[in-house]
């Protein structure tokens, strides 16, 4: 089938559903997400075989892509036009429409905000099966249409799917390069953090940043830009079997420099001195998270009671992935166990915040997870700040990822 019967056979099946007035949910055939799910076939629409990419436009630099299509799928058709999507959700099973229906940022967020603002627009099944196209009008494409449906294309941002069925999305790419350039910053308090967060934003250069908290003193910022292959360096991988988990490298990279210095707040005397810098392939700059799951992983060696080593991390390599490891959450029951929640702060708020994570009371856990967004970024769900205020400032999210308290 193409893609315009697909399409059919799911307007048809929402329209069913309509006329009889029964909820439903979407089948995607495989999920990231942690929640526990209640799908079986008689209250499901399926959108299994929408896996395709109908195009890649290298001159205006966009792709128009089924929702199915995997972010490793569309990294490596893009990057064999020598391009790449401006976000790219960090998990490589994690599909576009995923991305831009959920809350999805990366770490070149912090220029571009989440997934959804790279879209310039989506195909869409309507409760009713009506099929419309709803454009960015944050972007010139379709925004100066009498009858955008703007409204439309931001509440289904971030709406996991509760407005109806995104069946084709057009997403914005930028020329590729074959490595990043990732500098690592290490710092002693959240407030040295966020400085670093801020000079590498005012870098225009950076197109990548993000950090990890180690312990309230222990905290690295990672910017990174694209540059060109040289002969002169060789490249950090991430995604073999051999390869270091991405976490754990940088961890070594803070511990070396504390132990270097008694004090990691002398960096003031020269603030854009990185302690260390890599070169690693695009793509396994991208997916640098996948193996291990950020660190999530490392929680399933505790509770199997494996020994947590180089060798047991290669010798169940296979199982490290995130494909796997989401599978093993929904069927283990784990899920129940974990809490797996990304909070927002404005950033002049993020060493109170790290204050109050950092007591046993309230989570009490490291690593944590640091992802900068810019201000504006807020659209979709993000639009409506508990304050009713608005968001005008720089937000800082928080990965909050660990065990939590379990009562059975």
């Amino acid at each position: 089938m193409d893609h315009t019967a697909d399409v059919q056979e799911i307007s048809a099946r929402v329209a069913d559903f309509h006329s009889r007035q029964q909820p439903f949910r979407i089948y995607h055939g495989a999920t990231n997400s942690t929640r526990p799910s209640n799908r079986s076939l008689s209250n499901t629409v399926s959108t299994e075989p929408l896996t395709r990419i109908l195009e890649i436009d290298i001159d205006r630099c966009t792709a128009i892509v089924e929702p199915n299509v995997s972010m490793d799928a569309l990294v490596a058709a893009t990057k064999a036009h020598d391009l790449v999507p401006l976000v790219v959700v960090e998990f490589p099973n994690i599909s576009v429409g995923g991305g831009f229906s959920g809350t999805s940022g990366e770490s070149s967020s912090f220029r571009e905000g989440f997934f959804d603002h790279t879209v310039n627009w989506i195909e869409m099944v309507l409760a009713d099966g009506q099929v419309v196209k709803a454009y960015n009008d944050r972007v010139e494409t379709g925004s100066e249409l009498a009858d955008n449906r703007s409204d439309l294309f931001w509440g289904a941002a971030s709406s996991f799917g509760t407005l109806g069925v995104v069946t084709l999305l057009e997403i914005r790419l930028k020329k590729s390069q074959p490595l990043v350039e990732l500098k690592y910053y290490v710092n002693s308090n959240m407030k040295d953090a966020v400085r670093a967060f801020e000079e590498a934003s005012a870098d225009p250069s950076t197109e990548y940043l993000d950090g990890i908290v180690y312990a309230r003193n222990k905290i690295v910022v990672c910017a990174g830009r694209q540059v060109e292959q040289t002969s002169n360096v060789k490249p950090r991988c991430f995604t073999r079997r051999q390869d270091d988990w991405f976490y754990l490298h940088v961890e070594r990279i803070a511990q070396s420099k504390i132990s270097k210095i008694s004090k990691i707040s002398d960096r003031e005397s020269s603030p854009h001195m990185p302690d260390a810098v890599d070169y690693i392939p695009l793509t396994d700059y991208l997916f640098r998270y996948d193996r291990g799951g950020f660190w999530v992983a490392r929680y399933a060696f505790r509770y199997f009671c494996v020994p947590f080593t180089s060798l047991t991390r290669w010798l169940l390599n296979r199982f490290m992935h995130t494909k796997v490891m989401y599978h093993a959450l929904h069927v283990s029951g784990l899920a129940r166990r974990y809490i797996i929640q990304d909070v927002g702060v404005p950033i002049s708020t993020a060493a109170e915040f790290l204050d109050w994570l950092d007591r046993p009371d309230n989570f009490g856990q490291y690593p944590l997870w640091l992802c900068p967004l810019p201000p504006g970024s807020a659209g979709g769900l993000e639009g409506d700040p508990a304050d009713g205020k608005g968001v005008n400032t720089q937000l800082l999210n928080f990965g909050i990822w660990g065990a939590g308290r379990y009562h059975g």
